[in-house]
């Protein structure tokens, strides 16, 4: 089930009156999920959903389907839908004279100028700038609406006729003209001045940088850019003015006549002002006698405002506010149910995509790819096509295709030919940029051969003008003979053919002269060298389309199937190994990974682990109940044959709690016991069970001693039954009526005596057991969720039930005491369709949900009032999930649903969830083999064993005696002794020297009133320094722990919080930033008589949050909020100085930075919820080292580096801390063991059906370096 559909008011025409018909039908019929809908007829999820949304009128085929699904008349249905598109019709007619006043993505044209507001000024200036000079150029960015502002803008005001003496003369012509691919060719006569008369004949040129991106031949580009700079000669009656997006301002300074005529003849199109924006959206509205209400003006000036390209997805979503206009008014409401900003235009494209059938589907994607340019160190751009070009094989289909894009002002049609409506389609829908991502390096390819095929028709297919070489390889591979017919024109088909032929008619020519030939080729070695030369090109440029194909996939990828994806990233390592991908790996391995086990022939609808942990029994639709091996992938995972259950489609499977037992249960009433001590031979126990009045029997569970089983069913009640003797199970006492409709799910308390159901009227009950006469009520029932209750779980300890609803939230109640159950807290609403599934972990900490928007999504419950979501949502399931269930071990999941496969996530080691407070500080212990850990509201320091930094064991002891929360922490350089100070003002010191018995030490109230911000050890361990909320830094010798002293004076000179303090290496300089924008030096070599060193650091525009020295002590690293990380010359402390160039990439305030042990890379966290690392091998150019490493949901807060420099260790709001492997080789070992290993060559061949299959985890020929 999608999101909950937008209400819709029959009284408001005869389209939303269909559409709740329609949707009323569906409700009789069960209320079907529309993708359960959509497998039994020929359209998509999305075409079945829009038929029901009000928004238009669904076409008859789509009506039809909806109805057949649905088991309505179709000859009815069919009489109604013609009755409303009668109705509709009429409702058109009576207003076809009303005319749209925006004009969507579309370009405005001189007939539009009474629509065109917002530029008057802009107007004016190109008018007069153009008046002063006959080349004129116009630059902007894409979607700065250069195209209208010489249409709309400029065109209309030349033809004005003025009057008096000074009035510029009227034109003589206006032409327009876009490049093209042949632009001397195409526009060789139209490039001249009318003759005979002194009036200027203006050249209006859009896109010019169409000349660069179409691949013109240079020299005809130069003759062309010749042409029109005649305008500038002597006595010319020319004029020309070109629209270059900004982007290619470089490439037009290559030439030196037009870098000369651009001089002083330069127009910049920026954004719009506020005041403009408004006119253009009020005025065009007032123009046609409408109405913009006024929060919908604000609405729109405060989005568009900042947004870059936003003018064009502006007047789109304006238009279709208009399409959805209530009166004269363009409401709020309207804007978002057109979508919104973004969303309108990916809500177009997405409903005239949706509606496609499955092949104009696919000529949809192939026509839209070709009417796009990849960029090359540019931004894609929009391509037009010649009609013809766009004949794949199926005229019709073609045809059809085109005629909705365009009638959906997707695409445009102009003079034969056709293109993108605008290039901010290529943006905004997801869609078309995942399927150029995708064939990024195939439309090079392409649009190189549809070039070549072209010069060769127009130079009667001369021999000489075919693909030899690489360039004839790289398109044969791009193109292999299957995908020809389907993906190329027949010109390039002809032509890539007549290559092939040539290269085979050389290759024969060759064998029959080889004898003839051998002294020749003895003498003629040189150009043997240069053959193996080329040859090693081709192969580098088939290389690199094999290696950017994998990656594309795999970025294609990257939201929606986690594990396929690290797969695919493990593929490309064995042909590359660059820092994106390196890094790329250390996010994946800190991701849950899954592994696929095969599945059911129908919906999953069940999955229970037996107590072992390696079984898992799922079932499905195809009344299979199937066991596996968690350690196993695929069909190969299946244990034995599948166990069948009478009575069809199972809806629920569970294990007795040792193991022995285990139970199905599914439609018809029926419920089956089998004995599955020997799970390779499991036997079947007693006759089947029919119950519940032969309704569905849609959960079962076994109580805790193993001797009960309770069942719970569409006939609205819950029965126990004596399994005791499960030869013959005997119902316990009377069925309960627990909801008037169905219950969902049934769970029992660990304690046994105690029983929750769900119900599909919304209900929560809790069940009392009293010996044998059945459940008897708790209280009065629950409604908190506003839908049906699907899922009930109780928490190991029993204090806590969470319950899973269509309503698509999850919520957690107090499950015992007086009341009970009790809600807690406020929804969990992360999911964005009915949620199906719930279960705690069995650490009671975590708890897992899914939902039918295909993901599951965990939660750290540990304190039940506050959960907080852990990691990024789970993906790898295509379709809704129904069950979800954890493994004994508390890292394994399995999860099954309608997409009919069974997998099994591996919740990863190195992600440290054990917490329930945001996180502030996290610290390595010298030797590497503890980490601490610092948190808020609970005051803790936690400590882990980390010596395996793959397998992290928490310690038993916390580090406890902090009556505030904690906000720094550091070990000693001997590893014995831990300091943290807290916001209370205090610094405690504990001795870790045992780590299992950790001892308290020192302890320094007030040493910082309103909080201590930072703590930090001199290397050798004598120093203490702390930074606080007082502006100060104080030094402390801590030689003794038990009794540490103040040394010296307070070190004053900051005007704000002190956020960090580090030693550098030697000992003799301490560093410190602030909240007032700097950071110091101060030589401490005297500890008693510290004093300031040099001039503040003053780069940063804001707080300095984090210090760092590098290893070598010359450099010093510093992080700041203003999203920037500045590296510093101390060689000589007295005279810091700046090295290279600010670090950016964050996209939120630093808030750390660490060196890695060796000094050739530095990490940093940030506001923006990532880790990244810096190359600081050469900290005067220092760069990225590859993707940012994300994870973290929420501010990252601390970092820091192991020892010996394999694992980094992050802190985050989240209430995680995480252990990035940087070890490359591990990381992959880790990736192949929790995904099945080998990509297998179906699947291979399915993804990258171009590419020859290769081994990924089994076969690589190198062994990377780690990432220090």
């Amino acid at each position: 089930m999608g999101r909950r559909e937008r209400r819709l008011d029959p009284g408001a025409g005869p389209v939303q009156r269909f559409a709740a018909e329609l949707r009323a039908l569906r409700e009789s019929a069960g209320r079907p999920t529309y993708r359960t809908m959509a497998q039994k007829v020929p359209f998509s999820v999305t075409a079945l959903s829009q038929a029901a949304a009000g928004r238009q009128l669904p076409t008859l085929a789509v009506t039809l389907a909806y109805v057949g699904v649905c088991g309505g008349d179709e000859e009815e249905w069919e009489h109604r839908w013609r009755e409303t598109s009668a109705e509709a019709a009429a409702l058109a007619a009576a207003d076809e004279d009303t005319l749209p006043p925006y004009r969507g993505l579309t370009r405005y044209e001189p007939d539009d100028a009474a629509l065109f507001f917002g530029r008057d000024q802009l107007v004016d200036r190109l008018t007069e700038l153009t008046r002063r000079h006959r080349f004129t150029a116009v630059f902007g960015p894409s979607g700065s609406g250069k195209s209208s502002l010489l249409r709309a803008g400029l065109i209309p005001r030349l033809r004005e006729r003025g009057t008096g003496a000074d009035a510029a003369r009227p034109p003589a012509a206006v032409r327009i003209l876009t490049p093209g691919a042949h632009p001397l060719r195409t526009h060789a006569d139209r490039l001249a001045p009318v003759p005979d008369t002194d009036a200027d004949t203006w050249l209006i040129v859009d896109q010019f940088e169409e000349l660069y991106t179409l691949g013109a031949d240079p020299a005809e580009r130069d003759a062309f850019v010749g042409r029109l700079l005649a305008a500038t000669a002597p006595g010319s009656t020319l004029r020309v003015v070109i629209a270059v997006r900004a982007d290619f301002l470089g490439r037009c300074a290559e030439h030196p006549g037009l870098t000369a005529a651009l001089q002083d003849a330069t127009l910049l199109v920026g954004p719009m002002c506020r005041e403009e924006l408004r006119e253009a959206v009020v005025r065009p509205a007032a123009a046609a006698g409408l109405v913009v209400e006024r929060a919908l003006t604000a609405r729109l000036l405060d989005e568009v405002e900042d947004a870059p390209g936003g003018l064009p997805l502006m007047s789109h979503a304006l238009l279709e506010t208009w399409r959805h206009r209530t009166g004269r008014s363009l409401t709020e409401t309207a804007y978002e149910a057109a979508g919104g900003l973004r969303g309108a235009v990916v809500r177009t494209a997405e409903e005239v995509y949706g509606e496609l059938t499955a092949p104009q589907a696919d000529l949809a994607r192939r026509v839209l790819l070709r009417l796009v340019a990849p960029g090359d160190g540019t931004p894609d751009t929009r391509r037009p096509a010649e009609h013809a070009e766009l004949d794949l094989g199926d005229p019709d289909g073609t045809r059809a295709v085109l005629d909705r894009l365009v009638r959906a002002r997707l695409l445009t049609f102009d003079d034969g030919t056709v293109e993108l409506a605008h290039e901010a389609l290529i943006t905004a829908w997801p869609r078309l940029r995942g399927w150029i991502d995708a064939e990024r390096d195939r439309l090079r390819v392409h649009r190189a051969l549809s070039e070549a095929a072209r010069t060769w028709l127009n130079l009667g297919r001369e021999n000489a003008a075919l693909y030899a070489g690489s360039r004839l390889a790289a398109a044969h591979d791009a193109f292999p003979q299957d995908h020809r017919s389907a993906e190329l024109t027949s010109a390039e088909r002809e032509f890539l053919a007549a290559s092939i032929h040539r290269r085979r008619r050389a290759v024969w020519l060759r064998r029959g002269l080889s004898a003839a030939l051998v002294m020749l080729v003895l003498i003629a070695s040189g150009t043997a060298v240069v053959a193996l030369r080329a040859r090693a090109t081709a192969q580098a440029e088939r290389d690199d389309a094999v290696f950017g194909r994998i990656t594309a996939e795999a970025d294609r990828l990257r939201g929606s199937n986690t594990a396929l994806t690290a797969r695919l990233d493990v593929a490309a390592l064995g042909m590359r190994a660059t820092a994106e991908l390196r890094t790329r790996l250390t996010t994946d391995a800190g991701r849950v990974l899954s592994t696929r086990l095969g599945g059911h022939e129908g919906i999953g609808s069940a999955v229970a682990f037996a107590p072992d942990g390696r079984t898992l029994a799922s079932g499905g639709h195809d009344g299979t109940v199937r066991l596996w091996d968690t350690a196993g992938a695929g069909e190969g995972a299946q244990i034995g044959e599948p166990l069948r259950l009478t009575g069809g489609p199972v809806g629920a499977v569970a294990y007795s709690p040792d193991g022995a037992l285990l139970a199905a249960a599914g439609h018809d009433g029926g419920i089956r016991l089998w004995d599955v001590r020997d799970r390779e031979r499991p036997r079947p126990e007693g006759r089947p069970l029919v119950s519940h009045a032969g309704e569905s029997v849609v959960a079962v569970a076994f109580a805790p001693d193993g001797g009960t089983l309770a069942t719970a069913g569409d006939d609205g009640t819950v029965r126990l039954w004596d399994v005791s003797g499960p030869a013959g199970p005997q119902p316990l006492g009377e069925p309960a009526r627990a909801d008037a409709r169905s219950v969902r799910d049934v769970a029992f308390a660990p304690d046994g005596r105690t029983l929750a159901t769900a119900g599909h009227t919304g209900t929560v009950r809790l069940w009392r057991l009293d010996g044998t006469d059945g459940p008897a009520p708790l209280g009065e029932p629950r409604h908190a969720h506003e839908e049906a209750v699907w899922s009930v779980a109780f928490s190991p300890d029993g204090d806590t039930l969470a319950t899973a609803g269509y309503d698509e939230t999850v919520r957690l109640w107090e499950a015992s005491g007086p009341g009970a159950p009790r809600p807690l807290g406020d929804p969990l609403t992360a999911h964005s369709a009915a949620v199906w599934g719930v279960e705690f972990g069995p650490d009671g900490h975590t708890l897992a949900t899914a939902g039918q928007d295909d993901v599951v999504i965990l939660w750290n419950v540990a304190n039940p009032e506050y959960p907080q979501q852990i990691g990024e949502p789970l993906t790898g399931h295509t379709e809704g999930l129904w069950d979800v269930a954890f493994a004994p071990d508390g890292r394994t999941l399995a999860t099954t649903g309608a997409d009919r496969g069974v997998r099994v996530w591996h919740l990863p080691e190195n992600v440290l969830t054990d917490f329930t407070n945001p996180l502030t500080s996290v610290a390595y212990g010298p030797n590497g083999r503890l980490l601490a850990a610092a948190s808020t509201d609970d005051a803790l320091v936690r400590l882990w064993d980390v010596r395996r930094p793959g397998h992290p064991r928490r310690l038993p002891r916390d580090l406890t005696g902090h009556e505030a929360p904690v906000l720094a922490v550091a070990f000693a350089p001997d590893g014995r002794t831990v300091a943290a100070g807290a916001e209370d003002g205090t610094v405690r010191l504990w001795d870790v020297s045992e780590p299992s018995r950790p001892a308290p030490a020192g302890t320094l109230r007030d040493a910082h009133p309103g909080g201590v911000l930072t703590v930090a050890f001199a290397p050798d361990g004598h120093t203490l320094a702390t930074g606080g909320a007082d502006g100060r830094v104080r030094l402390w010798d801590a030689r003794d722990p038990d009794g540490v002293r103040p040394v010296g004076e307070p070190l004053v000179g900051h005007t704000d919080w002190i956020t960090s303090v580090a030693f550098a290496p030697d000992g003799r300089t301490l560093a410190t930033g602030s909240q007032d924008k700097t950071a110091r030096l101060w030589d401490v070599s005297d500890r008693d008589r510290a004093r300031p060193v040099g001039e503040p650091l003053t780069a940063h525009g804001d707080w300095v949050n984090s210090v760092a020295f590098a290893p070598a002590g010359d450099t010093l690293a510093t992080g700041g909020r203003d999203r920037t990380v500045r590296l510093w010359d101390v060689t000589d402390p007295g005279r810091a100085r700046p090295l290279g160039e600010e670090l950016s990439g964050h996209r939120g305030g630093v808030t750390s930075v660490a060196f890695a042990p060796d000094g050739r890379t530095l990490a940093s966290g940030g506001e923006d919820h990532e880790v990244r690392l810096w190359n600081v091998a050469d900290p005067a150019r220092a760069e990225p080292f590859g993707d940012a490493l994300t994870g973290h949901l929420e501010t990252v807060t601390s970092v820091a580096f192991s020892s010996d420099g394999d694992t980094l260790a992050s802190a985050g709001i989240d209430l995680t801390a995480r252990l990035w492997t940087l070890d490359t080789e591990r990381t992959v070992r880790h990736i192949c063991a929790r995904t099945g290993g080998d990509l297998t060559p179906g699947t291979w061949h399915e993804l990258l059906p171009q590419l020859a299959f290769r081994p990924t985890c089994g076969q690589r020929g190198h062994r990377p370096t780690p990432l220090r």
